[in-house]
Order: structure tokens, then C-alpha cells, then sequence
């Protein structure tokens, strides 16, 4: 038998849209809270510019498991290159990982905010114009009404273009370029950090006193974009998955070393699922990425491929 093809990144866009990705990525982590993965913890081999990552899950009640190795190089276009593969009963899907991976990063921020953004939230902040961002967006307007987008990168030029391209796909999307980070969170309702800083983005008297935050960018001790003061004093930090935020996960490290943050203060997604935690004041979502939400988007991806191919 012949190996199978690799599915390109626009085979997976066409079949797997935005909400569907959000839809399957909220049930995955309603499977990981009910123990039904197996989910071994994330090889990273490299430094924080240039890495080989290696992730793996495995559902139990499917008998189905899914394997990603990426490598990443933040300088490079594109950042992201490798191969997801997804195994069942019925066979094997291979797929561009740097497509499955936005999609899945933006789709877990669509839940988060889901969960915890304003329900009348309408201006959506972006900070950072790189790979993860359009998804970011896409992600968000899945689940709220937004109208107005403001965008920050160091590069304007970037942020211009991003700001262009998101007017074409949503039209009635009013779209700008802020100067400073500070700038375009002071009148969010959501921001999004999608960055690989070292360093908080912004000044945490910079928000609003009503607003929810996603950060996916930082995924090593290393990397920071939030302040510790936002972790302090929200109302609920939710992350992925706690054992990943605690060992990965720059501003959480940061802020639970220094005693601004009490790891009993930090749900996990799925479990808040289910007992939504209090979405009044700030906010915070922070994600790592788990190899449930690749599975999720997998799973949905071979579905669809094979309906189309039977």
C-alpha cells in the first residue's frame, strides 16, 4: 500500500473552516477534563529561536492518535514547517502541520473567548502581524460580533498589510494601525497577544477595567507577553492545561515564583467548561497549545477529506 499524501495548507483551510475548528476544539478539551487522552508532554528540542517540537495524543474511547513534529525558526517566512499525521481504524491522514496549527491556536482563543470575553464585545485588539495572527482574528469573529480591529506590530508595514488583507475577507471589519501597544488595548474588549516576546507588551494600567485577554504567543520560560499585575489581579486566569503552563509558560512561571499569582488560582479550560468562572472585570487566557486541540482538527480534517474522497 502506497504511503498517503500529504494534505497541503489549502486542502486543510478549504476543508476545515474557522467554526467548525472552534466547535471541535471546545469538545476535545471537554474530553481532556473527562480523561479520555492520553497526552504524553511536548518534546522540545533547540532554543527559543530555533526548535524542533514533537507532540502526541492518543483518544481512548476512538482507539485514534494523532502525531506532530514542527520545526520552528522565528526569523524565517514561514516561521512553522512539518507533518501532522492522524492514525484510526480506518487508516492514516497525512497534513501540512503549519496550517493545522493556526487554525488550532486560533480556534482555542475562539473558545477561551467564548467562555470569558463580554457577550456585547465589538473591538478586538491584535498585538503581532506573524503567522498566528489572521487565525487570532478569524477565531474571534467565529464567536462575537466584532466591528472595529486595531493592530500592533513593530513592523508597521506588516500590521498594514494584515489590517488590508482582514478588510478583504470581512468587509464590514473597520480596521486600524495603532502606534504603541498601550495605544490599541486602551479601548479593547479582546486582545489578542500573538508575539514571541521576552518582555510584557504593554503596561497593565493600559487596559481597560473590563476586558478579555488571549495570549498564545510565548510558549518557553523565556517568553513573556503579559504583565504580572493583569495575572494579579483578573478575575479568572485560565490556561490549557496546568502541568504545560507551569513548566512552559513564560508569565505564568513569572508570576507564580514571585508570589503574584497562586497556582490554585489557575483553571484549566476544560473543567471551566463546564463551571464557567466569572467573566466580570479582566480576564486572561493563556495558551501553550496541547496536542488535544491538533487531534480535535485532525479528526475533523479526515472526516471531511474522506467524505469528500469516498
Amino acid at each position: 500500500m502506497s504511503a498517503p499524501r500529504t494534505l497541503s495548507a489549502g486542502e486543510v483551510r478549504a476543508a476545515v473552516p474557522m467554526g467548525a475548528a472552534v466547535d471541535a476544539v471546545r469538545e476535545a478539551f471537554r474530553e481532556l477534563a473527562n480523561g479520555r487522552f492520553t497526552q504524553p508532554n511536548r518534546l522540545v528540542f533547540g532554543d527559543d529561536a530555533q526548535a524542533v517540537l514533537v507532540m502526541s495524543a492518543h483518544h481512548q474511547p476512538s482507539g485514534s492518535a494523532v502525531v506532530k513534529t514542527i520545526g520552528l525558526v522565528l526569523d524565517r517566512v514561514p516561521a512553522i514547517l512539518g507533518t501532522l499525521v492522524w492514525t484510526d481504524r480506518d487508516g492514516q491522514l497525512v497534513a501540512d502541520a503549519s496550517t493545522v496549527t493556526t487554525l488550532r491556536t486560533g480556534a482555542v482563543a475562539g473558545v477561551a473567548t467564548d467562555l470569558l470575553a463580554p457577550p456585547d464585545a465589538r473591538r478586538l485588539t491584535l498585538l503581532g502581524a506573524g503567522a498566528q495572527a489572521a487565525d487570532q482574528v478569524r477565531a474571534v469573529l467565529a464567536v462575537r460580533e466584532i466591528r472595529e480591529l486595531t493592530v500592533f506590530n513593530r513592523d508597521r508595514a506588516k500590521a498594514e498589510a494584515l489590517v488590508t488583507g482582514l478588510a478583504a475577507e470581512f468587509p464590514w471589519l473597520s480596521g486600524r494601525v495603532a502606534a504603541s501597544a498601550e495605544e490599541a488595548v486602551g479601548q479593547a474588549q479582546i486582545v489578542c497577544c500573538a508575539t514571541s516576546s521576552s518582555t510584557p507588551l504593554f503596561d497593565a494600567a493600559a487596559l481597560p477595567g473590563r476586558v478579555h485577554v488571549n495570549a498564545i504567543g510565548s510558549f518557553r520560560p523565556s517568553m513573556r507577553e503579559l504583565p504580572p499585575e493583569l495575572l494579579q489581579a483578573a478575575s479568572a486566569v485560565v490556561v490549557d492545561q496546568l502541568e504545560a503552563a507551569v513548566e512552559e509558560a513564560g508569565e505564568i512561571i513569572h508570576a507564580l515564583d514571585t508570589g503574584l499569582l497562586e497556582r490554585a488560582a489557575i483553571r484549566e479550560l476544560g473543567p471551566a467548561l463546564a463551571d464557567p468562572p466569572d467573566r466580570t472585570g479582566r480576564t486572561v487566557f493563556k495558551s501553550v497549545g496541547v496536542a488535544a486541540q491538533d487531534w480535535a482538527i485532525a479528526r475533523l480534517l479526515a472526516a471531511r477529506i474522506r467524505a469528500v474522497t469516498a
